[in-house]
């Protein structure tokens, strides 16, 4: 995978997360409702692909504090993940078929991509210059 280009890469940890993402929406949804068990579905996905863009996608800094880092990461996530409830709520109100939430959380993912990407390459994974 370190082959790939970052925003590759981070696009394929990002499908990774989306099946994190669906995975915990769908075992919770019938307790809490689509919308409350969709924000702890982020926060699992958001969890997930912090882990796996720190190992694989930008390398992070091993002596970078990790519980730091990763509050950093949610945090800088929050531009993204509006961006995404918008998309999934809108979608459960506007498109009515089989798997709209599956669908919803696809296009929510979608729609904060770049937006976490540039966030998390500039501001958690930030590269150090050598000089």
């Amino acid at each position: 995978m370190r082959a790939l280009p970052p925003f590759l890469r981070f696009c394929v940890v990002g499908v990774i997360g989306l099946g994190v993402d669906l995975a915990v929406l769908y075992v919770l949804a019938w307790a809490m409702g689509w919308y409350a068990a969709r924000v702890l579905s982020f926060i699992a996905a958001a969890t997930a692909t912090w882990w796996l863009n720190r190992r694989f996608t930008f390398q992070a800094d091993a002596s970078a504090s990790v519980w730091q880092q990763y509050l950093r990461y949610m945090v800088s996530m929050l531009g993204g993940a509006v961006l995404n409830y918008a998309a999934y709520v809108a979608t459960l109100h506007w498109i009515h078929i089989p798997g709209q939430a599956a669908l919803g959380v696809a296009l929510g993912s979608c729609a904060g991509l770049v937006s976490n990407y540039l966030s998390a390459r500039h501001l958690v994974f930030k590269q150090r210059r050598q000089s």
